[in-house]
């Protein structure tokens, strides 16, 4: 099946062109950053996290949200998602292979991720996140491509890809829960140290990567006339617009019990993003965007005749999907770092460095799914015809 992904008409060709180039300029971009050290990118003492893990953390959500397919169709047989279920797997193999690479450009010297496999610690959430991680990818990629080649074998799965199918249930779960962990294991960081912060992952993962498996599908039907049941993008929608709700809920609790406790330390990350603290101030106008972006879209997927305009819900898709990209992606681990244990204030921004290695991985991943999908796709035309 592989050969399907190397035809294609001129514009799919200028599409590959352009993601190479791209990741090409990652590529020399990390050399330096390999030549230079992290020293090169807008990182510090204060800030040691930055857009790499921010980007990381939030593409092991939309890894994740591929259950938000597998259960209905697998588990209660929900025919409807027959299509696509293929498609999100391939969607979580693309992003968990950016959210590996996004890791290996944190370490700065990528030799250190031996030490994890050499030095094996199973009470370090990192040696988790290695497994849970890379033991995903495989599952994605395994169950997709059994029921890829099935599809066009016209034949039903082998048998022994059920177990390995539920198995990627409960480990959906996992790798975003081993992430949050992550995240509510340092006690000094206060915005992080909460009991649901995996449930708030979890919110936002089952709302982020539905939305922008919406927005796929929309494009393909525009670009490739990829015919899919206007049933399964409703029910999308409506995972979506619940899953909205339940994140911006759990948003709600923590505003709650950091003001209604009077808790400095709970309060300041919130503070600073959201009004500024000391002056600083950032990163108010991306986190208020967030909010309207998010609250906006909600109130258009609530309204059921506007959801069911493809227009209107392709924008409210790609409204949600760049609101909890901005939440998850760049307030979650800004502001758990400002302002610091000692209250002091250091903002941070990406280096063009950073910019660059970040463009470039996230080209890597949208290059790994075009060549996924063009096999999916050419396979489900062939057997519909």
């Amino acid at each position: 099946m592989i050969e399907k992904a190397w035809s294609g008409n001129r514009n799919y060709w200028l599409w590959i062109l352009f993601l190479l180039v791209l990741i090409s300029i990652g590529i020399y971009c990390y050399s330096l950053q390999f030549e230079y050290g992290l020293g090169i990118t807008g990182m510090s003492n204060d800030v040691s996290w930055g857009v790499y893990i921010a980007q990381f953390t939030f593409f092991v959500g939309v890894a994740a949200s591929a259950v938000m397919l597998v259960i209905p169709y697998y588990l209660h047989d929900y025919k409807a998602f027959g299509k696509i279920v293929v498609l999100g797997e391939f969607l979580a193999v693309s992003a968990v292979l950016m959210c590996l690479l996004f890791i290996l450009a944190d370490m700065g010297m990528p030799m250190r991720v031996l030490y994890v496999i050499i030095h094996p610690t199973p009470n370090s959430m990192l040696f988790w996140d290695m497994l849970v991680l890379n033991g995903y990818l495989v599952l994605n990629m395994t169950c997709g491509w059994v029921a890829l080649d099935a599809e066009k074998k016209r034949t039903a799965p082998p048998k022994w890809i059920k177990p390995l199918i539920y198995l990627s249930i409960p480990w959906a779960v996992s790798i975003h829960t081993v992430t949050a962990f992550l995240y509510a294991g340092l006690p000094s960081r206060h915005l992080w140290l909460t009991a649901i912060l995996a449930p708030r992952f979890l919110a936002s993962a089952f709302a982020s990567g539905p939305a922008l498996l919406i927005i796929l599908i929309l494009l393909l039907k525009k670009l490739v006339q990829f015919e899919i049941a206007n049933e399964a993008i409703q029910k999308l929608a409506t995972i979506v617009l619940y899953a909205s709700i339940i994140n911006f809920f759990f948003l709600g609790l923590e505003f709650f019990t950091a003001f209604y406790s009077n808790i400095p330390g709970h309060m300041h990350g919130l503070v600073y993003l959201y009004a500024g603290l000391q002056g600083q101030h950032a990163l108010i106008i991306w986190m208020w965007t967030s909010l309207v972006l998010g609250l906006g879209a909600i109130v258009l997927l609530l309204i059921p005749d506007l959801k069911r305009e493809e227009n209107i819900l392709l924008i409210s898709s790609v409204a949600i999907f760049f609101s909890l990209w901005i939440d998850k992606g760049i307030g979650m681990v800004l502001g758990g770092f400002v302002p610091t244990p000692l209250e002091t204030v250091t903002e941070y921004s990406p280096s063009a460095v950073e910019i660059f290695i970040t463009l470039g991985i996230w080209a890597v991943g949208i290059l790994t799914l075009t060549l996924l999908y063009k096999i999916a796709l050419s396979v489900q035309k062939e057997a519909a015809a």
